[in-house]
């Protein structure tokens, strides 16, 4: 039953945010571009304010995979630098922290381009 409500609050959380992608998409002249941009900022201010974290303790992974969740894990590392190596640590702890998840996304989109045939947009 707790396995249960966890995958319900990760789906209501995801879904949330979600909604107001498409929201933002279909109601505003918002680019999905600028959308994304929003979306990895709102995570970063609210994962720096240390109020996104009480979104992450209800959704687990319906917050934390996301784009909010990535600007979340950019201000937590670079929080976590700051504290470990001062004022550097604000330029290298967000990378440092997203850096595996950077790199799978490097490699998957490779690999993909690889298998497929890509070209530009008509």
């Amino acid at each position: 039953m707790e396995m249960l409500s966890e995958y319900l609050r990760a789906f209501l959380c995801g879904g949330v945010l979600c909604l107001i992608g498409q929201v933002l998409i279909d109601k505003t002249k918002l680019t999905p571009a600028k959308i994304l941009v929003i979306y990895v900022v709102s995570g970063v201010v609210l994962g720096g304010l240390g109020i996104y974290k009480y979104v992450v303790e209800f959704g687990g992974a319906g917050a934390t995979v996301p784009l909010t969740g990535f600007g979340y894990l950019l201000a937590k590392g670079a929080a976590k630098a700051v504290s470990e190596d001062g004022l550097l640590g604000a330029f290298t702890g967000g990378v440092t922290a997203a850096a595996g998840g950077i790199a799978a996304a490097i490699f998957f989109g490779y690999l993909v381009a690889l298998i497929f045939k890509p070209r530009p947009k008509r």
